[in-house]
């Protein structure tokens, strides 16, 4: 028997490869499925079972494409309405895989249809489960994705999530391994670990959501206590998951199209699309096309393109590190962004030195924020609430990046204003989306509180989140 769990950062998510006897599932497999044919091929081994957790939110899963190619068919657990064929396993359903067994757990509340499966040795003994978003270290899935669809508050869900977790997993056994969908920078939890393995013993010493003594009550309040609104794209991925969607081979061709600096500028001016800039930020600081989105390829990008585009039917036309087209496109294409249009060719310096016009970002150093700060100047920190109630600058206004465009009414439209992040990511991100709104005097922040505390700028602790009225 062999467990393998392959785990993309970026998305912070992870698909599961279980082989026994030459017979292979796959558990929420990534929309690009050859690794998965590849590595079955090396075992000299048959795919034999798709299975997925859930409708998946944040994320596109391969079980269309998988399934296509390979013949396996994708199970879903009761209540599933996929429009594609699909076994709808019953709660505790078995499906045999060379010497082990998966049963299919029911366990509703994240939404209607989350599925958690069991896996028994080759013995018939509980080893693992794989929980999908019921269940990760250290929390639990949100509640609120399905209330839409199931017609059901966030507190209802919650409530039948209380009972999925103590009637179908917190029975089982301490030793029996966790092998959750996510791990932390996930948006489908509040506190999700780093870790990305676990048992079921650690989780009830561990897990708050698994308390013994915990009340109904007290579940439902803890689980739904400051849940953010989810990201845009989510009910559009869950669209994509439940109706299916292209090839990401053909998703790759059709936005492999490198463009000269001249027809790239006549397809920015005269198509709808984005121009979206996933250099390194710095690079970013020093020149990019004016207007231009900066949501940098090595930080956490398809998620943020899916919390700051929201809409996957829009157009984009990129400008990447030279080499790293095709991999932009694919993981704009794992989270539904499918409508590529093309790239510049030769990257930002094409354009350069085509003379085109092009825009810079105004950036200091912590050393020189700590001086200007001697003065009143007004600060904006754009990391999340919870970051901000940490630890801020004094007299900084939280203005979370997840949620700029409800802030753009806040920022000074005449007089200069400062931006900072974590690390200077996210205040880039910040800073391009308010250039491309005309709102150009601001100044970011390099290297973002990590800087600013190195320099010993006055920081308050532990202060309750505020926004500038």
């Amino acid at each position: 028997m062999k467990i393998e769990q392959i785990y993309t950062g970026c998305l912070a998510q992870g698909a599961y490869y279980i082989e026994s006897k030459g017979e292979v599932a796959i558990i929420d497999p990534l929309r690009e499925v050859a690794p998965y044919i590849e590595r079955a091929l090396e075992d000299n081994a048959t795919i034999k079972y798709i299975f997925e957790t859930h409708f998946h939110a944040d994320f596109v899963s391969g079980h269309v494409t998988l399934s296509k190619e390979t013949g396996a068919p994708i199970v879903y657990g009761p209540s599933a309405d996929p429009s594609f064929d699909a076994i709808i396993a019953e709660d505790g359903q078995e499906f045999k895989l060379g010497g082990i067994t998966i049963t299919a757990l029911h366990t509703p509340g994240h939404t209607m249809e989350s599925t958690t499966y069991l896996l028994k040795d080759p013995d018939g003994k509980d080893h693992a489960i794989f929980s999908g978003d019921t269940l990760f270290l250290g929390d639990v899935g949100r509640p609120d994705l399905a209330q839409k669809a199931a017609h059901m508050t966030q507190e209802e869900l919650a409530g039948i999530l209380f009972d999925s977790l103590r009637d179908k997993i917190m029975p089982l056994a301490d030793e029996v391994i966790v092998y959750p969908a996510h791990g932390a920078g996930s948006a489908c939890g509040k506190n999700l670990s780093k870790e990305t393995v676990g048992t079921i013993g650690g989780q009830k010493k561990t897990n708050y959501a698994l308390r013994t003594d915990m009340t109904r009550e007290e579940f439902i309040k803890e689980v739904t206590d400051g849940l953010l609104p989810p990201p845009q794209y989510f009910p559009l991925n869950v669209k994509m998951n439940k109706e299916g969607y292209d090839d990401i081979g053909e998703v790759i061709q059709r936005g492999s199209i490198a463009m000269t600096p001249e027809e790239f500028e006549v397809a920015a001016n005269e198509t709808d699309a984005i121009v979206l800039d996933v250099r390194n930020q710095k690079d970013f600081v020093k020149g990019h096309i004016p207007r231009s989105i900066f949501i940098g390829i090595d930080g956490g990008f398809a998620p943020w393109v899916g919390a700051l585009i929201g809409d996957v039917e829009q157009s984009i036309l990129l400008i990447t590190p030279e080499g790293r087209e095709e991999e932009t496109i694919t993981r704009l294409s794992r989270v539904g962004f499918d409508n590529t249009l093309g790239y510049l060719k030769g990257s930002f310096e094409a354009w350069k030195n085509a003379a085109k016009e092009y825009d810079t970002i105004s950036s200091i150093s912590a050393e020189e924020f700590k001086k200007d700060l001697e003065g009143d100047i007004p600060v904006y920190d754009v990391r999340k609430p919870g970051e901000y109630n940490s630890a801020h600058i004094e007299n900084a206004h939280l203005t979370p990046l997840d949620f700029l465009n409800e802030h753009l009414a806040e920022f000074p439209s005449e007089e200069t204003f400062y931006m900072y992040c974590a690390g200077g990511y996210r205040s880039v991100i910040a800073a391009s989306i308010l250039k491309s709104r005309g709102i150009h005097n601001l100044i970011d922040v390099a290297d973002g509180f990590k800087a600013i505390k190195e320099v010993g700028i006055p920081i308050a602790d532990f202060s309750c989140p505020t926004t500038k009225n």
